[in-house]
């Protein structure tokens, strides 16, 4: 039996009643009025329309019931009393994943709702992913197109995609988050990109709350906004920059700090910002701090920057493994902190 509750929609209760005890075999059935007010809670995990979409009212109801269905990104069974072409392409036009005639066995729909959900499981890893990549890379062409242009930054849009980040990390793990980011095809969105993944991941390790992780996934996708501002030619080359291109290149994080500040930004993600390059002996760049005067969010910054530099795949240079990538960072003692390399270890030890 499955864990979670399926909602039986009806415009007919009486005659549902076999469906609905087929469904309590398989699952918690909840039996809902079409055109009664319903919730969708975590328990949901599939919803049964059995509701004709002949009368205009039911099409209304259910284009309401549908949409809230659809947000909670759970299977959605169909039963049809017309079975024309053009009552499946409405039934799929409201959002159903599947369509079974309304005569159907209800054994056979209560095992075909089984064989949603369990699917529906299998796939939504990936499905959280694609979702969270997109509303990133969305998110980011926004912010650099702005920058670029010198307009505005909106703040609210970035916002509206750090869950779907720290959801997608959570859900399908890292080493998904990276496979897929690594095929984006613009350098520097994939490195936003995946220094927000393992920003993310670190976060979930260290067990930060839904407010801090928040902020510090915030600050990884905008960390590098100053380079909307830098020569293609420049952040494209396939070699080490000389010293001229490294001397532009050291301005991304003053024109990323001050696009941010004059946007209303927040102090801590303007902190992360301009001194994700700072190193604790003082030989980074562009202020030189060193020491106390660095503190935790840009010190956690700097690490997920720089392992995110060291993995990511370029079209001169393939992915380094995590353990040669690891071993540098530990290297770098006197200039990251020894106890937060050890603990960003451990979070990137398992990638799942």
């Amino acid at each position: 039996m499955l864990d979670g509750t399926v909602l039986l929609i009806t415009d007919r209760p009486d005659s549902s009643e076999i469906l609905r005890g087929e469904l309590s075999l398989v699952a918690d059935c909840k039996v809902v009025r079409f055109d009664a007010a319903f919730d969708i809670t975590r328990e949901t995990i599939g919803a049964i329309s059995d509701v004709t979409l002949a009368r205009r009212d039911a099409v209304t109801a259910m284009r309401r019931a549908f949409a809230k269905l659809n947000g909670a990104d759970v299977p959605i069974i169909c039963l049809l009393r017309n079975t024309s072409e053009n009552g499946l392409r409405d039934a799929k036009n409201l959002g159903a994943t599947c369509c079974l005639s309304a005569h159907t066995p209800p054994a056979m729909v209560a095992r075909t709702m089984m064989t949603q959900v369990i699917q529906d499981r299998a796939d939504r890893p990936v499905r959280s992913i694609e979702r969270g990549v997109a509303r990133a890379t969305e998110v980011l062409t926004r912010l650099f197109d702005g920058a670029r242009s010198n307009g505005p930054v909106a703040l609210a849009q970035v916002d509206a995609s750090l869950e779907p980040i720290i959801e997608a990390v959570r859900d399908g793990g890292l080493t998904r988050w990276l496979d897929r980011v690594w095929t984006h095809d613009d350098a520097t969105y994939q490195h936003c990109l995946l220094v927000a993944g393992v920003a993310a991941k670190f976060s979930l390790h260290l067990g930060f709350s839904a407010s801090d992780r928040n902020h510090f996934v915030r600050a990884a996708l905008l960390h590098d906004l100053g380079k909307a501002r830098i020569p293609l030619a420049i952040l494209n080359k396939p070699g080490r920059l000389d010293e001229g291109e490294m001397t532009v290149m050291r301005t991304h994080p003053v024109i990323g700090y001050e696009k941010l500040k004059a946007a209303g930004c927040d102090a801590l993600t303007l902190g992360a910002v301009r001194h994700h390059h700072e190193m604790l002996d003082g030989s980074g760049y562009p202020d030189r701090l060193s020491g106390d005067s660095i503190g935790d969010t840009v010190r956690l910054m700097t690490i997920c920057d720089i392992y995110s530099a060291l993995t990511e795949k370029r079209a001169y240079k393939p992915a380094m493994p995590n353990a040669v990538a690891m071993a540098i960072l530990s290297d770098m003692k006197g200039r990251l902190e020894d106890r937060l390399v050890q603990s960003f270890g451990e979070a990137m030890g398992n990638g799942s």
